[in-house]
């Protein structure tokens, strides 16, 4: 029975490459009954190094966030701390300084969301291996454990939490230009 995460927790979800193709394209057509023991072995090996491949690039996804972070967390205190004195500079400067700022948050927000898709596909991926396992852990177990993602209160995507942090330093950013204004 194939397993997705509902459109409401997916936004990607309608260019979502459906189940049936990704388990077309996994295994080679083969009779599991009828599998030898070393191709298991190797199915077995193959799903080892995904879920290590997708939990890097979880912690890429979280050096990215604390570089992303760090920098705007910077550049805010400077700005508050400098607020006086940029009252003085032309308005152009302002201007240009604030559409760099919105752009390097934009580029946050995107590259934040280009890790929740990369992430969306290695975890349909590594339910669709399970298949072929003897347990589910991550497919089907930990998101019934989550309770299917229904209540917020049990389980908040982080990707969603994630997203609304460069939105934040956004209008951060336009409320300090506007007092300096």
């Amino acid at each position: 029975m194939p397993r997705s995460l509902p459109s409401k927790l997916n936004p990607i979800a309608r260019r979502r490459v459906d189940m049936d193709q990704i388990r077309a394209k996994l295994l080679a057509p083969q009779d599991a009954t009828k599998r030898p023991d070393s191709v298991s072995q190797a199915i077995l090996e193959q799903y080892k190094l995904y879920v290590e491949m997708a939990d890097r690039l979880s912690s890429r996804r979280g050096l990215t966030n604390t570089f992303f972070l760090t920098l705007n967390t910077a550049i805010a205190s400077l700005g508050t701390i400098l607020s006086e004195s940029l009252k003085e500079r032309p308005k152009a400067a302002l201007y240009l300084l604030l559409i760099v700022l919105l752009t390097q948050t934009g580029a946050w927000f995107a590259i934040l969301r280009s890790y929740q898709q990369l992430n969306s596909a290695k975890y349909r991926v590594i339910g669709a291996l399970e298949e072929h396992l003897p347990a589910s852990p991550y497919w089907k177990a930990e998101w019934a454990a989550l309770g299917s993602g229904r209540d917020k209160r049990v389980y908040w995507p982080i990707s969603q939490v994630e997203q609304i942090v460069p939105v934040l330093f956004a209008l951060t950013y336009v409320g300090l230009m506007a007092i300096v204004w």
